[in-house]
């Protein structure tokens, strides 16, 4: 069962931002090049990995060189342009919403592919999407972004419901995908923008 050559492209595209993301916050804590490509390689491909062991899949890094290879590329990209990655945050949370959009669509996509429901598709998308943001996170020594207050792992299950809602209603699953794909994207900027947040759970005080 092979993956259309649309998926194939955004899941390269959606490596490529998460590795830059990871790797230009590894280049902020002063990573060795190793290390940083390490933290931009996890970034890339940890949800990826997850969900295809959950779904019984060979992960695609292990039959596909290209995802080291994005990596690769990717700690180019930071070393080139270091100065403005660096000390521009607003460049790091773009990689990050444009990974987790077009990650939330290949995990529904491939999902679906290996015959599972719409349900399983939502919350293996949304891993795909948000896993490798908390092992890249884990390994810089930070509290993940999914358990901040920030709209982070919710704006994937928010873009999984409406592609859920579309396909129901017999929207083709391209189309459905794209929007999907769209609203993770815009939820997790106006959430950002307009200081959204989920409520905090609080202990006894």
């Amino acid at each position: 069962m092979e993956e259309t050559l649309l998926y194939t492209i955004l899941d390269y595209i959606g490596s490529f931002a998460f590795a830059i993301s990871g790797t230009r916050l590894a280049a902020a804590k002063h990573f060795d090049l190793f290390g940083a490509y390490v933290v931009g390689l996890v970034t890339a491909i940890g949800g990826g990995t997850i969900r295809d062991v959950l779904l019984d899949i060979t992960p695609c890094w292990m039959t596909n060189p290209a995802y080291l290879t994005l990596t690769a590329i990717a700690l180019i990209w930071v070393i080139v342009f270091r100065k403005q990655l660096v000390t521009q945050n607003n460049t790091w949370f773009l990689f990050d919403a444009i990974g987790l959009a077009l990650f939330t669509v290949t995990g529904l996509n491939k999902s679906l592919m290996t015959g599972f429901p719409v349900w399983v598709a939502i919350i293996m998308g949304t891993m795909t999407g948000a896993a490798g943001g908390v092992l890249r996170d884990i390994l810089l020594n930070e509290i993940p972004l999914i358990f901040r207050r920030d709209i982070y792992a919710m704006a994937c299950i928010v873009g999984g419901f409406v592609f859920w809602l579309l396909y129901s209603f017999g929207c083709d699953k391209d189309i459905a995908a794209i929007i999907c794909g769209i609203t993770v994207l815009a939820t997790r900027l106006l959430a950002v923008k307009f200081h959204i947040s989920l409520p905090v759970l609080k202990g006894e005080e």
